[in-house]
C-alpha cells in the first residue's frame, strides 16, 4: 500500500476515535467445515418435509429411542423451506437444544439460491436465539451434489450473517459472528467448492456492504480508493490506476470535476484492471456511480432523508466488489472496474444551475440541476472506459433516479439498453443470483428530450420519464456500436428489512451477484 493510502486510513481511524465511536473492523465471518458431530451444547439440524431425517438426524433419533422424531411430530413442524422450530434435545444426545431448519421436499430439486436462502435464514434465527451460532448440520448426505449443496448453505449463512454493528458501544447489540461451522461428510469437496467459487463472492459482497454502510465522514473519494486498494492488495492479475483532480482537468473531464469542485474532498476516478483472460480479449467494462455523499449541491435536497445519501456510491462499491469476486475466484475473463467518485456539496466553489461544462467526450452539458450529479460523473467515467478499453460490453450501475425505484420498488433493479438482445441474459443471471432486473424503455425520444438550446445536452428537466431520460443521458457518452447496459439501482441498493441473503438493514451490495453470474454465464 502506498504511503498516502496508509495516511488516509490512519486519519479515518483517528476520526472515529475523536468522535467517540468504536473504530473496529467488520471483517467477513470465517466459515469452517468439520466432519465431527457435536456431542454437547446446541445444534442446528436440517429436516426434510414431514419430519424426514438425514443420516445424522437418524443417528440422534436412534440414540434417543425415537425421541427426536416424536418431538418433531409433537411440534407439528412441517419443515417447509425457511422455517425453524426450537426443541429441547432428546435425552442421550448430550445436546442442550436443537434448532430445526426446514429443508422442504427431499425430492424437489432446489436452486443454488434456494439453498443459500435456507442457510441465511437458519443462521439469522440461530443468532437471535443463541447470540452465537452453533454448528449447522444440513444433513443432506443422501442428496446428489451434497458437497455443493452444503457449500451453498454455508455461503448463504455467511452473507446472511452480515451485520454492520461496528459502531455499537453496547456489546449486547452486537450480532456479528466471528466464525460459523458446518458439518459435512465430504470435507475436501465441500471446502474446495466453497473456497474456489463462493467465498470470493461472499467477501466481495461483504466489502461492498461495509463501504456503502460507512458514514460519509469515513468514506469519501480518497478513502474509498484507499480501502479498496487494501482489499485488492496481493491479488493476482490486478492493476490499479487513480485519476486525481489534476488528471481530470488534463483529460478534459469537466463533468466529474464540476460535481466535485464544491467539496473540500476532491473527486477521484479509480480504475481497477483484472486481466484473467487472454491478452487479446476485449474486456468487460463496469462503471459505477460513486457519489460518496449527495446534498444535492446548490439544488439542495430536503433534510428529512438526506442521511441516507451516503448510499449514493453503492454503484461504485458494487463495481469494485464485482471485480474483487472475479479476481478472487480467478475467473478466466478480462474485466475493468471504474469508480467515478465525488462528493456533491454546496460549497462556495460549487457549480450552479445554468452552468455549462465540457465533458471528456467534448460534448457540452448545461447544468439544470446540481442534484442530477450522478449522470455527470458517469458521463466521464463511461467515455473514458469506452475509448480506453474498446470493451466487449459496458455496464454501469447507479443509484440514479427516484423514478426507477417508484416504478419497480425493491423487487427489481431497472435495466435500460439500446441492445435488446442483451436483456434475456441479464434477466436469467438476475433470477439465478437473486439480484433481479426488469427492463424499462429507452428510445430515440428519450435521447431527443435531453437536447438543449444552450449546450449539447442538459442533465435534468426534459419532458420525458425521469429514469429513461437519465439512462439516455448516460448512453449519450457511450458509442452506439458498444454493447451497453445501464442499471438504475436506486430502489434496491439499500433496504430497511433483514433478508436471508442480505443480512441486516442497510446496503445490499446489489449488482455484485448479478454481474458475477452474468460474466460467469457469458464470458468464462
Amino acid at each position: 500500500m502506498k504511503l498516502n493510502s496508509v495516511l488516509i486510513l490512519c486519519f479515518m481511524l483517528l476520526g472515529n476515535w475523536q468522535l467517540g465511536t468504536a473504530a473496529k473492523s467488520n471483517e467477513p465471518t470465517q466459515i469452517n467445515f468439520t466432519q465431527t458431530m457435536p456431542t454437547e451444547g446446541n445444534l442446528i439440524l436440517g429436516v426434510f418435509k414431514d419430519g424426514q431425517l438425514g443420516p445424522q438426524g437418524q443417528a440422534i433419533d436412534k440414540a434417543s429411542d425415537g425421541a427426536l422424531s416424536h418431538a418433531i411430530q409433537a411440534a407439528d413442524f412441517e419443515a417447509k423451506t425457511k422455517t425453524t422450530h426450537l426443541i429441547t434435545a432428546p435425552m442421550g444426545s448430550g445436546l442442550d437444544q436443537i434448532l430445526l431448519v426446514g429443508l422442504g421436499d427431499r425430492d424437489e430439486t432446489k436452486t443454488k439460491l434456494q439453498w443459500q436462502d435456507i442457510g441465511g435464514h437458519a443462521i439469522q434465527k440461530a443468532v437471535s436465539l443463541f447470540k452465537t451460532s452453533p454448528v449447522m448440520v444440513a444433513d443432506v448426505a443422501e442428496l446428489d451434489n451434497r458437497a455443493e449443496i452444503t457449500a451453498n448453505i454455508a455461503f448463504g449463512a455467511q452473507i446472511g450473517s452480515y451485520y454492520f454493528d461496528k459502531y455499537y458501544t453496547d456489546k449486547k447489540r452486537h450480532k456479528h459472528q466471528q466464525s460459523l461451522s458446518f458439518f459435512t461428510e465430504s470435507l475436501a469437496q465441500t471446502r474446495d467448492h466453497f473456497k474456489q467459487e463462493l467465498e470470493p463472492v461472499a467477501k466481495g459482497l461483504w466489502y461492498t456492504r461495509n463501504i456503502a454502510n460507512e458514514p460519509a465522514n469515513v468514506i469519501y473519494p480518497e478513502s474509498f480508493v484507499a480501502q479498496w486498494r487494501a482489499h485488492f492488495k496481493g491479488m493476482d492479475n490486478i492493476k490499479i490506476k487513480v485519476l486525481d483532480e489534476k488528471d481530470m482537468l488534463k483529460k478534459g473531464m469537466g463533468a466529474i470535476y464540476g460535481v466535485g469542485q464544491g467539496s473540500q474532498r476532491p473527486p477521484r476516478m479509480m480504475i481497477v484492471e483484472y486481466m484473467g483472460g487472454t491478452n487479446n480479449e476485449a474486456p468487460v467494462v463496469l462503471v459505477g456511480k460513486g457519489i460518496t455523499f449527495d446534498t444535492g449541491g446548490i439544488s439542495i435536497k430536503g433534510s428529512k432523508n438526506m442521511w441516507n445519501m451516503k448510499f449514493d456510491m453503492a454503484g461504485a462499491a458494487a463495481t469494485m466488489g464485482t471485480v474483487y469476486a472475479l479476481a478472487g475466484r480467478e475467473a478466466k475473463v478480462n474485466v475493468v472496474g471504474i469508480a467515478a467518485l465525488a462528493e456533491n456539496m454546496p460549497g462556495s466553489k460549487a457549480q450552479r444551475p445554468g452552468d455549462v461544462v465540457t465533458s471528456m467526450s467534448g460534448k457540452t452539458i448545461q447544468i439544470r440541476s446540481t442534484d442530477a450529479e450522478g449522470r455527470l460523473v458517469l458521463a466521464d467515467g463511461m467515455y473514458y472506459g469506452d475509448v480506453t478499453y474498446d470493451p466487449t460490453i459496458m455496464v454501469d450501475l447507479a443509484t440514479l433516479t427516484g423514478s426507477a425505484s417508484r416504478a419497480l420498488g425493491r423487487d427489481y433493479g431497472a435495466l435500460f439498453t439500446r441492445h435488446d438482445d442483451l436483456v434475456p441474459d441479464f434477466i436469467e443471471a438476475g433470477k439465478a443470483s437473486g439480484d433481479e432486473v426488469w427492463q424499462l424503455p429507452l428510445n430515440k425520444n428519450h435521447f431527443k428530450a435531453i437536447e438543449n438550446n444552450v449546450a449539447d445536452v442538459m442533465n435534468s428537466g426534459p419532458d420525458a420519464p425521469g429514469a429513461s431520460a437519465g439512462a439516455a443521458f448516460v448512453g449519450t457518452f457511450v458509442r452506439e456500436t458498444t454493447p451497453w447496459v445501464h442499471l438504475d439501482i436506486a430502489g434496491v441498493a439499500w433496504g430497511d428489512k433483514t433478508t436471508p441473503s442480505k443480512g441486516s438493514p442497510g446496503a445490499t451490495a446489489f449488482g455484485v451477484r448479478l454481474l458475477n453470474q452474468y460474466i460467469k454465464n457469458n464470458f468464462e
